[in-house]
């Protein structure tokens, strides 16, 4: 018995050392746009960030403090706003921006989202570095992106601070699951 287990292990351990040799390195790049302030911004930029601030300042957050806002300008120059809604049920509450998603989407289903604004803010301590899309609302940005087949542009920020910016949602999520793999 002994011997069978010690092969084992041998064995184990050479699929280990043949694993660690053919394994190849790929490196994964993302690049992001870094704004000092709000004024560094272009202006029509600036307008959709004070459109997401007035939003995340309606967001519902009694359990998390934390209040975010979203603001999507569409190809048709439309601007649908989205706030955080929580939920006692923490799992049945909804992000800013996939509330401000799904509404483009249930309203203006032919647009194209062109450019993205999300600020958020806690009411326990001041954020002023750039808070990006959680992982469930970069999935949700990734299938519209993917539908319409054009990037959105991503512009994040805590309340205030510097601000940063995504030319794609392929930054922020460079190995996206999509329909291509189901």
């Amino acid at each position: 018995m002994l011997f069978s287990n010690s092969f084992f292990v041998y064995n184990c351990f050479l699929n280990l050392v043949n694993t660690f040799l053919n394994m190849k390195e790929i490196k994964i790049e993302s690049t992001l746009y870094i704004f000092d302030n709000l004024e560094e911004l272009p202006q029509d930029v600036i307008v959709l960030m004070e459109k997401a601030i007035g939003a995340r300042e309606k967001a519902y957050a009694p359990y998390s403090n934390f209040n975010v806002g979203a603001a999507l300008l569409l190809d048709n120059d439309e601007v649908v706003l989205g706030s955080n809604q929580e939920n006692a049920s923490y799992p049945s509450g909804l992000c800013a921006e996939r509330t401000a998603i799904y509404y483009a989407g249930s309203q203006f289903p032919k647009a194209k989202i062109v450019r993205m604004a999300i600020t958020a803010g806690s009411k326990k301590n001041k954020t002023i570095k750039p808070i990006p899309p959680c992982g469930a609302c970069r999935q949700a940005i990734a299938e519209y992106e993917i539908k319409q087949n054009t990037p959105i542009e991503i512009y994040f920020m805590g309340e205030t601070g510097v601000i940063a910016k995504s030319n794609s949602l392929s930054d922020l999520l460079p190995l996206g699951f999509d329909k291509s793999v189901l």
